[in-house]
């Protein structure tokens, strides 16, 4: 049984012999240069690289050029299962979220600040929008968010 096998694997099948013909018929016709990496056009004038950066007017800075963001939590701000609260005059709502300095810092509408330690700046990542506009100081963004 096994003499049979090896006879039948040393002989070719119909398949066999039809691919090693055209492949034997093939084998010159490749076209030079096929399969091979274009070569990189030559640009002789250097002002000819397009810059594909935004616009000036449509850039806006990196984190590294601003002293901080914010943003309004109209909504009351539960943190660890408790309600953040203004120590100072009870507000519950209405806050305005500062991110400074690997900081978090709440301000209520009556211009009360206070340290919050239970938000982290990943946590204000997640939750802040896009930046709708930038200002040169911290009053100007306050009047812009209605505060």
């Amino acid at each position: 049984m096994f003499h049979r096998i090896r006879r039948r694997a040393k002989e070719p099948s119909e398949a066999q012999r039809q691919f090693a013909e055209l492949h034997a018929q093939l084998q010159g016709q490749v076209p030079p240069g096929f399969g091979s990496l274009a070569p990189e056009p030559e640009s002789a004038d250097p002002a000819a690289v397009v810059d594909d950066f935004l616009p000036p007017e449509l850039r806006v800075p990196s984190h590294d050029q601003v002293e901080g963001r914010m943003m309004p939590w109209v909504q009351p701000l539960v943190l660890d299962g408790e309600m953040a609260v203004c120590a100072e005059c009870g507000a519950y709502r209405d806050w305005l979220i500062l991110s400074t300095r690997g900081e978090i810092w709440l301000r209520c509408r009556a211009g009360h600040q206070q340290l919050e330690t239970r938000i982290d700046t990943a946590w204000y990542n997640r939750h802040s929008g896009p930046a709708d506009a930038t200002f040169a100081t911290f009053e100007d963004c306050l009047h812009h968010l209605g505060h």
